[in-house]
């Protein structure tokens, strides 16, 4: 006989055999023995979770020989042809490729002729839905009013998919993932048949993976045995599954207690070089974190643990970490998960999350963080555990509070001609003037026009709010290996700067252009002052008021791209002629 794989084989014929979903099986095994079944049962849930399984063992039950009976015998003729597939009552029924309405209305046909051998017809329908429109209409009315001798078992994945009508009319159950617990016991059962000596530790691996899937979990279990010799270890289940030891995980949150940032990035690289993803090692941080809450918090519930154990190690470092900490972690990493989703950066994201888990305070507010450096009365705050330490502390925040209410009512007092003329506040971007002037030496304006050609592909590809950061941005001059790029306000640079705007432009603008740009940015009124003493400096003047008389040739191609704005209206007769009408104040040249 053929090779079977694990999942087919030792697939459950009984309700005793059934690893969870005991809600399903009480449920069903009392409607049973009460003899009060129903026409129409729809079971839904994740993939693996023995939705099929159930139907199945559901139709032996009522078709056995010895019914009423909460068990099928699994003995009888009716059971054994159940089981294998041929017996002519239980039919099954694939809706993802038959999902027309054709092969739908020729089952409905047949249902009102009686059984041939059984007590009822079943009809089990997989991935329901996966039916056409016009199928379900043709199921509506059987289900409706179906015949005494007919049961119809719905199952699917996706129960959202299908109409309101179609489950009004069915019972519904709905199957839950199964427990780690669940998944090992049953792949215990599947070793000790084969006879096969295992580690406890890799059956944790493999349940970890499956995800609450008993298919998924026994598809794996095979792999690992075939990849296995005479015992299935740790080292085979990590290696087969693609997963992390506890030791790996150890030493990365040991790393990240010591704030030891650079073995932490050291160990993060270690693992991308080994090939595992980005978005599926962040769900096993949190699921480790989340053992070391659950090692803090309640040490008896050893047996919920996943990726970490209940040695002695694990729970001194769960004791090195507060409970704020822990939590803490697993909010960063939930927010850099949600990120990774709309990004194709995730591994510069994950090293984002495990330097701000390696600077992480407990209890210290985001904005408290940027605004001690330059508040010495902030930076008071944090110090003295005691009374007295607290007093201080609440002394300078009233002091803080007070002065702000004072600002605030000034500024409500001011005039309007006082408001508007209050000067602008210093968003702190520390303009790098040298490196400008450095890149307008060398700047010409074809470099300038490659990297305009690719700043509309540039803005496609960021993320939405990186885009509407750079919306009146614009790239003013450029050499062969740095543009400056010029931005409405300077608080636009800052927040670039820390996002990771700036760097995520060069990474998608170099395989578009071939060059791997420096950003150098500015704002707008800066650019307009550097841009005019680079002029007066070099002794351009002149050529700026006498451009319109000056033939393109003659032209420093170094200060070339610093004459493109004022070449436009030149250039252009029609642009002459409407600035002549309107006046330049009122038109824009907009470039396709």
């Amino acid at each position: 006989m053929t090779y079977q794989a694990f999942y087919r084989v030792y697939r459950p014929q009984s309700f005793r055999e059934m690893s969870g979903q005991s809600h399903v099986k009480r449920t069903l095994q009392n409607a049973l023995l009460a003899n009060k079944t129903t026409h129409a049962y729809l079971f839904s849930g994740p993939r693996g979770t023995g939705k099929t399984s159930t139907a199945k063992i559901f139709a032996k039950a009522l078709n056995c020989e010895h019914a009423p009976t909460e068990e099928p015998c699994n003995t009888c003729a009716t059971c054994i042809s159940i089981t294998n597939g041929s017996h002519p009552d239980v039919i099954e029924f694939d809706a993802a490729s038959n999902s027309r309405v054709e092969e739908m209305r020729e089952i409905i046909e047949k249902v009102r002729f009686a059984p041939a051998s059984a007590r009822f017809k079943v009809y089990i329908i997989d991935e329901v839905h996966m039916l056409s429109t016009s199928a379900f209409n043709a199921l509506l009315k059987t289900l409706e009013e179906p015949p005494a001798h007919v049961v119809f078992i719905l199952a699917t994945t996706e129960p959202h998919k299908l109409p309101a009508t179609i489950i009004s009319r069915c019972q519904r159950f709905d199957f839950k993932r199964l427990s780690s617990i669940d998944l090992l016991e049953r792949m215990k059962i599947v070793l000790e048949d084969i006879d096969l000596q295992y580690e406890e530790q890799a059956l944790k691996v493999i349940a970890q993976s499956a995800a609450g899937g008993m298919r998924d979990a026994l598809s794996m279990l095979d792999q690992v045995v075939s990849f296995s010799g005479d015992k299935l270890t740790l080292e085979d289940a990590l290696f087969v599954t693609g997963s992390i030891s506890q030791e790996v995980f150890y030493d990365l949150a040991k790393a990240l207690g010591d704030r030891d940032i650079a073995q932490v990035l050291a160990l993060l690289e270690k693992l991308m070089s080994e090939g595992k993803d980005a978005v599926r090692l962040s769900e096993d941080l949190i699921t480790f974190f989340r053992d070391l809450l659950l090692i803090q918090t309640a040490p008896d519930l050893e047996d919920l643990l996943e990726l970490a154990s209940s040695d002695e190690k694990f729970k001194t470092l769960a004791n090195q970490f507060t409970t704020d900490t822990l939590y803490g972690y697993v909010d960063i990493l939930s927010k850099t998960q949600q990120e990774m989703r709309f990004s194709h950066h995730s591994k510069i994201y994950l090293e984002t999350a495990m330097l701000k888990m390696a600077q992480f305070a407990p209890g210290q507010p985001i904005i408290q963080a940027h605004t001690q450096a330059n508040s010495p009365q902030l930076q008071s705050i944090g110090e003295s555990p005691n009374v007295a330490g607290l007093e201080a502390k609440i002394a300078s925040l009233e002091q803080i509070v007070h002065q702000l209410q004072q600002g605030g009512q000034q500024q409500h007092n001011a005039t309007p001609a006082q408001q508007r003329q209050r000067p602008k506040v210093d968003s702190g971007m520390k303009i790098n003037v040298g490196r400008i002037q450095e890149v307008l030496k060398v700047a010409t304006k074809k470099d300038l026009q490659m990297i305009k050609s690719a700043w509309s592909d540039v803005l496609n590809q960021l993320q939405k709010s990186q885009s509407a950061l750079l919306e009146d941005a614009e790239p003013v001059a450029a050499s062969s290996n740095a543009f400056v790029l010029k931005l409405k306000q300077g608080v636009y640079c800052t927040i670039g700067t820390n996002n990771g705007t700036f760097s995520a432009m060069s990474t998608i603008l170099q395989p578009l252009t071939g060059v791997a740009y420096e950003i150098v940015v500015v704002p707008e009124d800066n650019w307009l002052k550097i841009r005019a003493d680079f002029i007066r400096q070099h002794g351009l003047d002149k050529q700026v008021h006498s451009l319109e008389e000056t033939p393109a040739d003659n032209v420093n191609e170094m200060t070339e791209p610093l004459f493109v704005e004022e070449r436009i209206p030149s250039e252009d007769p029609l642009v002459a002629k409407a600035e002549e009408l309107f006046g330049k104040g009122f038109v824009e040249i907009l470039e396709e």
